[in-house]
């Protein structure tokens, strides 16, 4: 009996069993750690999600080192592990490990620059010795090696209809990211980092102090009011590019679109409250969202 994953692989044509493991292992990662972005993903043709299943595995493998490997460790951890995941990218003879395995098949499949890998390896390092960003133009820096390279990675999977998609792209992955951001900070703040710019927290008034409280005063709430008018800005440009993809892959980018942008809507649904909680889309919200998409992306396989 194939599983769900075993019958995308299937439609994917994937049969080697070393490929499909891999493949597995990828699938597993974004099922467990990106839980709004796979529902969207479930939307695809099913020939085309094992290719995401893969851009996401790999990501969310070097950000679980970052993040949760050994303290005294992670930073040689990491470099060893992103020096040898490039190098057996770039080698098809390469044994390599499951995440990477699968990448690099993802990457020959869909013709996705490797340097796109490289950039986001290169903002995952960043996070071993930088906690902080002082404008906004810095942070950018930082986001379009971890979100922005990723919707850029995406786009040939989606099947673009002309140029304009892969900016629009990049766009939906910072506000992706920006998003995360605003509802994460408590969980930031514990790893003793905050990616807001802090030059936005002073123009409010707000210290790291006041968010180690956990107190969402008055100057936190008109903070967090700004920045996600501004991160409503860029998804206001960006769910533009929707239609510069093919009719197949509309109904996923669109349910992630209206799944990460209703983290905003809960934050201030919240009060704003997010210095001691993780505010979250509720699962029957999700599936409001997700289930009448979910007929209409079936409709759109068959013509592609």
């Amino acid at each position: 009996m194939r599983t769900g994953g075993g019958r995308a692989l299937d439609a994917a044509g994937i049969t080697d069993p070393v490929l499909r493991a891999a493949y597995g292992r990828c699938r597993e990662l974004h099922a467990s750690f990106g839980r709004s972005y796979y529902l969207a993903t479930m939307l695809l043709p099913p020939w085309k999600r094992p290719y995401v299943n893969a851009l996401y595995g790999f990501a969310r493998h070097a950000d679980e080192i970052v993040d949760n490997g050994p303290e005294h460790s992670r930073a040689e951890q990491f470099r060893t592990w992103s020096h040898q995941a490039l190098a057996d990218l770039a080698d098809d003879t390469a044994q390599g490990d499951e995440v990477t395995v699968a990448l690099r098949h993802t990457l020959r499949r869909w013709d996705i620059p490797l340097r796109h890998v490289e950039t986001f390896l290169g903002a995952m390092e960043a996070d071993l010795t930088i906690n902080d960003y002082e404008t906004l133009d810095d942070l950018a820096g930082y986001m379009y090696g971890s979100a922005a390279v990723i919707g850029l990675q995406m786009v040939p999977i989606l099947e673009p209809l002309c140029d304009e998609a892969f900016d629009r792209a990049r766009v939906m992955g910072e506000a992706f990211q920006l998003t995360n951001f605003i509802r994460d900070i408590a969980e930031d703040l514990a790893r003793g980092r905050v990616y807001l710019p802090a030059r936005d927290r002073r123009r409010f008034g707000v210290t790291r102090t006041d968010l180690a409280s956990a107190r969402t005063t008055q100057h936190v709430r008109e903070w967090l009011r700004f920045e996600i008018e501004r991160t409503r800005e860029l998804y206001a440009y960006a769910v533009g590019g929707i239609a510069m993809l093919a009719p197949s892959s509309r109904p996923c980018i669109e349910t992630a679109y209206l799944l990460y942008s209703g983290i905003l809507d809960a934050v201030e649904d919240a009060g704003y409250e997010v210095l001691d909680r993780r505010v979250s889309v509720s699962l029957p919200a999700r599936l409001r969202i997700a289930l009448p998409a979910y007929r209409r992306a079936r409709r759109t396989w068959s013509s592609g």
